[in-house]
This record gives C-alpha cells, sequence and structure tokens, in this order.
C-alpha cells in the first residue's frame, strides 16, 4: 500500500521513510494522515473554487461597469 501523495512535501521529507512505515502498520497514524490529506485536498477544491468565482465576480464587475457607461451615454445622447 502506497502513502498518499500530500503526505510528500518539505514539511514531512525528512520523515518520509518513518511516515511510510507508521502510515502501513499504526492505524490511529493513518487515520490522522488521512483526516490530513483530505484537509488538504478539501482546501485546494475550495481554493479553485474560490479563484474561480472571484474571477467570475471580477469579470461580472467589468461587465456591470461597461453597461453601466453604456447606459449613461444612451441617455445622455437622448435629452
Amino acid at each position: 500500500m502506497l502513502i498518499p501523495n500530500e503526505l510528500y512535501n518539505v514539511k514531512f521529507a525528512e520523515f518520509i521513510e518513518t511516515i511510510k512505515k507508521l502510515y502501513l502498520v499504526d492505524d490511529k497514524f493513518k487515520n490522522i494522515c488521512d483526516d490530513y490529506c483530505n484537509s488538504k485536498m478539501n482546501t485546494e477544491k475550495y481554493k479553485r473554487k474560490f479563484e474561480k468565482n472571484f474571477s467570475n465576480k471580477l469579470k461580472s464587475e467589468n461587465l456591470s461597469k461597461e453597461l453601466e457607461e453604456e447606459v449613461l451615454i444612451y441617455v445622455m445622447r437622448k435629452i
């Protein structure tokens, strides 16, 4: 059984061999690691969603500003 990819990181690098062993033989440690990995995956998922939503928000704000200007220009031409 391989350990999850999230455990291969800079903070754990010097302990990776011990982590591999413990992950395979210690259920409590495995559960902690699995919870950590799930948390990391969720963080990345929400980060991507946030970035996408933020991008969409900016696009919508820009479009609103452009249309606001168009409305004003149109109205000013009609008065």
